[in-house]
Parts: structure tokens; sequence; C-alpha cells
């Protein structure tokens, strides 16, 4: 439970007109549907991370996150304060570091993002908006532009970290559905043509398998009917089946009653907008490269799909920061110390 702090917070500086800005594609990137600013902003926080918080939300996007770069401006804190104010904030929901893919072919390269926002969200707020921005980036990959392979990219925080690390939490990717194979048609008279049996729709496939996925949203054959124009909607408007399944069964409830219902709540309730149409290449030859946005552990930079980093960590630091976190001592104890201590003065009184 996050205690109010109600003194006064650390002035934070103005941001330098020469204040440094990332490459193309790098840095900070702000998230949309934040509440206009205010002076009470962050007041949840500690000193620090609101002193932090308060001078990210001036930078303007594009600005340089490094926390090297950020140390330099906040005099007051060095870069491992930074580092686990970063992380605070993270799980605090007002950040996420994330990497992302651009470029084809040799000149591919991963760019480093923080999107960053002044309300804070919850995880499965973020999940479902990380997904949004990959369903983006595949849906219209030319509007991300790779740097050129001489410009270096963004400095990381002090740590070591290679430079194109396989994801390590990432989930399988969805494997395709085999060709469904028709039987052959029974024998009938000369005049009946053979009849074939429709195959299942990318919707309905899509449904079918929420079950397998998990097993609170488990459909009947029956549900998939009904909630496949539902889930046809969202295809139409050009998100993959992927982006389909993930915004379904992010930050599921622990018991769900009704999964039919659950289904069809979220299949209206977060419809995405409906894109515009692009021009179609000119070339049918080369295939479009997959864009693949991963969340970056805001701690150790380790990346991952976003349902794997709850509160931007990745599962071990995520369990140091709650084990750590939880630093309220049992009254029990308390009693036991102090009792302890009353004895040692005891018996160090002279007689």
């Amino acid at each position: 439970m996050a205690t109010q702090h109600f003194s006064s917070a650390l002035p934070v500086p103005a941001v330098s007109p020469a204040y440094p800005m990332a490459k193309p594609g790098y840095g900070k990137r702000s998230t949309p549907g934040q509440q206009p600013r205010r002076h009470d902003d962050f007041a949840l926080l500690p000193t620090r991370e609101r002193y932090v918080a308060g001078f990210v939300d001036h930078l303007p996007d594009g600005a340089e996150m490094s926390v090297k770069q950020l140390a330099k401006q906040l005099p007051l804190y060095g870069q491992q304060a930074i580092g686990t104010a970063l992380k605070a904030l993270s799980v605090a929901g007002h950040l996420r570091r994330v990497r992302c893919s651009v470029g084809a072919g040799d000149e591919t390269r991963w760019v480093f993002r923080t999107f960053w926002s002044r309300t804070a969200h919850d995880n499965e707020w973020w999940n479902t908006y990380l997904a949004t921005e990959t369903a983006t980036q595949t849906a219209a990959p030319a509007q991300d532009t790779a740097p050129p392979p001489w410009v270096p990219a963004e400095e990381p925080p002090p740590r070591a970290r290679p430079e194109n690390p396989p994801p390590a939490e990432e989930a399988p990717e969805l494997t395709a559905v085999p060709q469904q194979r028709t039987p052959p048609p029974a024998p009938a008279a000369e005049s009946a043509p053979p009849t074939r049996e429709a195959a299942p729709s990318p919707a309905y496939l899509a449904l079918a398998r929420l079950g397998r996925n998990d097993h609170r949203l488990g459909l009947s054959a029956d549900d998939c009917t009904t909630l496949e124009p539902l889930a046809t909607q969202w295809l139409d408007r050009g998100v993959t089946t992927d982006y389909l399944t993930n915004a379904l069964t992010a930050g599921l409830p622990a018991q769900v009653d009704s999964p039919v219902g659950l289904v069809r709540r979220r299949l209206i309730d977060k419809l995405p907008p409906q894109l515009p149409t692009t021009t179609a290449s000119t070339s049918t030859d080369t295939p479009t490269p997959t864009r693949r946005l991963l969340v970056e552990c805001t701690d150790c930079g380790r990346p991952g799909r976003p349902e794997a980093l709850p509160d931007g960590l990745c599962r071990p630091c995520h369990q140091t920061h709650t084990t750590h976190g939880n630093t309220t001592p049992d009254p029990t104890q308390i009693a036991a110390v102090k009792a302890h201590m009353a004895n040692l003065r005891d018996l160090l009184k002279p007689v």
C-alpha cells in the first residue's frame, strides 16, 4: 500500500535546451490518454522517485533516456540511484522499456525505446497497449526506419548487454494450423455434384484455441460460432490472431465464471481502431518482415513478451523486488527484540 508523502518534494531542475536527443527511433515515447499535468502528480511516490519522474515527464519525445545521461542532468543522485528510481517507476506503472527490430536483411537492428505515461497504468493496460504497438508495426512497417549501420545505439544503462540477445521469456509463436483435409465425397447419383466442408475461419480458430492457452477461457463450439463475427471485426482491422489472443487473455481474474460472457465483453470493449488503408507494395516477391516488440526488464535488461514481465520486471527481478520491498516487521518479532534488548541491559547493570 503506497503511503502519500506530504513533505515538499525537491525542486525539479528545468530541462536544458541542450539536453541530448536520442537517435531517430530511440529515446522517450509518450503514451496516449494521459491526464493533464498537475502540481500533485506523482504525490504517492517517495521523494527521489517524484524528483526523477517530474524531470522525465518534462522531457520531450525522443530525448535520451539512458541512466548515464539522466545522472548527468540530475546531480543529486548517481547512476545506481537513478536506475533504482526507474525500476520503482516501472513497478508504479509509469514506464516500460522496450526493444524492437527494424530494417530488413543485413540492415536489421534493435532500437530501444522508453514508453512513458504520466498517468500510472496496471499491467493489463500496458500489455494491451504494447500489443497494439506490435500490431501497428506489423500492419505498417514502413513507418519505422532503422538508423544507418554506422549510427551507434542509445547507450544502455551501465551493465553488460549483448548486441542482439535472443528473447529469454518470449512465448512461442502460434503454430500454423495444418490445412484441413476434406474426406472424399460419398458415392452419389451422377447428377449430384460433390460437396466440400468449409474450413473454419481464422477468427473461429483463434477463439477455439483460447481454452488451450488458458483453461479459464474454455469455449464450446456453439460459443465460438456465436463470438466469431465479433472476432472477425478485429481481424478485419488489420490485427493478427496473436494480438487478438493476447488482448483476450491479458490480466484475467483468478476465477472466470462465464468465459463466453467475459470474451464477448472484451471483444466489444477492446475493439482496436480502424487503421487507414495504405497502398500495397509494388513488389510482391519480398515478404514483409515481422516486427517484434519486446519489453525489457527495467532492472537487468532481460527481454521478453509484455505478459512475461509484470511491472516491467522479469521474474527473478520481480521476486527480488517483492521480497526486499516487504520490510514491515512482525509485531511479535518487535516484542521479542525489545525483550531481548531489555534483558541485555539488565545483565550489563553493575551488581
